[in-house]
């Protein structure tokens, strides 16, 4: 299984450096700026995927996201495939998060009818049958630098005992969010129970002309905001 993560990587266009063991490998795009962790032997509902997006190789992080070993194929393969097309790395750092971001990144949910209940700090989207949802905390929101997850996308029994689960930071593109919703929509993500399989390749193409491409030597630095 690992070396099928490993074939993946390398297709997906990405750098590939192992730089503490086996159980883990480290991908880093060409361009510096997006960057991107796989624990292989996690725990179903421990996190096995970080992404990290950056404006320049040598800036603070922008956003990530994390998403848990059971995460369904479908489902990381929507987020590989937006990786690859190049839609967001350039998030603006400052850009407020506001009734427009969050009404963009939730509109498949509203579209689809689903169930939108306000619980304290707490802002909630939940299917019909209860097995899906997805969360946004308007207190992290309101802190850049907050360790708390801005948004939470799940599937399972409840949001307290998630089959699965996807944590996004504060400044995560909406346009990601409004796909990985729309996967929740068609029901992706709630028919298994099961860890998920690797998702097939992707071919990563190179970060909007506004960041521009590095030689610099990749090195252990990767670990860095991660």
């Amino acid at each position: 299984m690992k070396a099928c993560s490993n074939a993946k990587i390398r297709h997906a266009g990405l750098d590939r450096e192992r730089t503490w063991s086996d159980d883990t490998t480290h991908a880093i795009h060409e361009s510096q700026t997006l960057r991107i962790e796989r624990v292989h032997e996690a725990h179903p509902r421990e996190t096995a995927w970080t992404v990290a997006a950056y404006e320049t190789p040598v800036s603070d992080r922008m956003w990530h996201l994390t998403a848990t070993a059971s995460t369904p194929a479908p489902v990381l393969q929507t987020l590989l495939r937006h990786l690859a097309e190049g839609d967001g790395w350039d998030t603006v750092l400052d850009g407020p998060v506001d009734e427009k971001t969050v009404t963009a990144s939730t509109k498949p949910l509203t579209y689809a009818g689903w169930k939108h209940t306000v619980d304290g700090r707490w802002i909630r989207w939940t299917n019909l049958s209860g097995d899906a949802g997805v969360q946004f905390d308007a207190f992290a929101a309101q802190k850049p630098d907050s360790p708390l997850a801005t948004w939470t996308v799940w599937a399972g029994p409840s949001i307290d005992q998630p089959t699965w689960t996807l944590t996004a930071s504060l400044r995560t593109p909406s346009s990601l969010l409004a796909d990985l919703t729309a996967d929740l929509v068609h029901g992706t993500g709630t028919r298994r129970t099961n860890a998920a399989p690797r998702p097939r390749s992707v071919q990563l193409r190179p970060s909007p002309p506004a960041i521009s491409p590095t030689t610099a030597k990749h090195t252990s630095s990767f670990s860095r905001g991660l």
